[in-house]
């Protein structure tokens, strides 16, 4: 049975345009902070009626984890994360505005979940206070 109340983090929700991501790491309007091994990239834009709130974009570079079942790992690990706790950037996020994220993995080692969740809150609520 479906739970109504619960988080999800839907197809929309990714950042797949090459356009958004030349835009986000082009520079000029961006912003970054790191909480190591996690850098986050983001920017704000005017949003535009069919498009989500907040776009997201995982890296994990081949450089780091050789393996793709490495990178996946580490992939389904952010992404919880960020589904679990997405409220603190839509909370403050204006309606007329896109949030565009990109999370980039920085070691070469695996965390635990609580570590990784416990930094991408960190960095989430430092991008909430500056919307």
């Amino acid at each position: 049975m479906f739970n109504a109340g619960r988080s999800l983090f839907p197809k929309q929700e990714r950042m797949v345009s090459r356009l958004l991501i030349e835009t986000l790491f082009g520079g000029g309007c961006s912003h970054s902070m790191a909480a190591f091994p996690l850098r986050v990239v983001y920017m704000t834009r005017e949003r535009r009626d069919d498009e989500a709130p907040i776009q997201l974009l995982i890296s994990v570079p081949k450089k780091h984890f050789k393996h793709a079942v490495d990178r996946n790992r580490v992939k389904r690990q952010i992404r919880e994360s960020y589904r679990r706790h997405k409220e603190l950037l839509t909370d403050p996020l204006p309606d007329t505005q896109q949030l565009l994220i990109a999370c980039v993995w920085l070691s070469d080692r695996h965390e635990s979940s609580l570590s990784i969740e416990q930094k991408l809150v960190s960095l989430m609520r430092r991008i909430g206070e500056k919307l």
